[in-house]
This record gives C-alpha cells, sequence and structure tokens, in this order.
C-alpha cells in the first residue's frame, strides 16, 4: 500500500509526502492506519479525526482530505489530503 498526501493553504501545496506499506500480514484497515500515522510524522503534522465522510470518501475515491477543524490541535493549513495509489 503507498498512501500519498499533501498539506495545502488556499491552493499553495505546502508540503507533500508519501509511505509506504508492505506488510500483507495487517488487515487492510490497519495498513491505512498504520500509513496514515506514519505520513502525518513524515509531514510533521498531528493526526486527524477521521470522520465517516472520510470513510465514504475513501471507499469510493481512494482520496479523502481533512479540515483544519479535524486536528485537535491548531494547525496552519487548509486541508491535508490523502490518496492511495
Amino acid at each position: 500500500m503507498k498512501l500519498y498526501g499533501r498539506i495545502v493553504r488556499d491552493t499553495i501545496i505546502l508540503k507533500d509526502s508519501f509511505v509506504v506499506e508492505e506488510d500483507t500480514s495487517l488487515q487492510f484497515r490497519e495498513r491505512l492506519e498504520k500509513c496514515l500515522i506514519d505520513l502525518c510524522r513524515e509531514i510533521g503534522i498531528p493526526v486527524p479525526i477521521w470522520l465517516e465522510k472520510n470513510t465514504r470518501e475513501f471507499a469510493y475515491f481512494k482520496r479523502t482530505f481533512f479540515t483544519n477543524e479535524q486536528f485537535v490541535e491548531k494547525v496552519n493549513f487548509d486541508k491535508f489530503e490523502i490518496r492511495l495509489e
């Protein structure tokens, strides 16, 4: 599994990165959770709160985004996008 993420403010990409999880012994949800945590660590942001809308978007489009309201800590960007590649 390869998960790509980027931080966006207005229309400008501030940071982007990707992580790869190759442990096929884990279930898809577990690999996604591990990738999300690793991606947030790589980019240097707190882990966002995953909502039902994120599940729907990710299931249909293999991508979703988190607004700054989905972070417990204050962040200095508009959204954090992730995409499964």
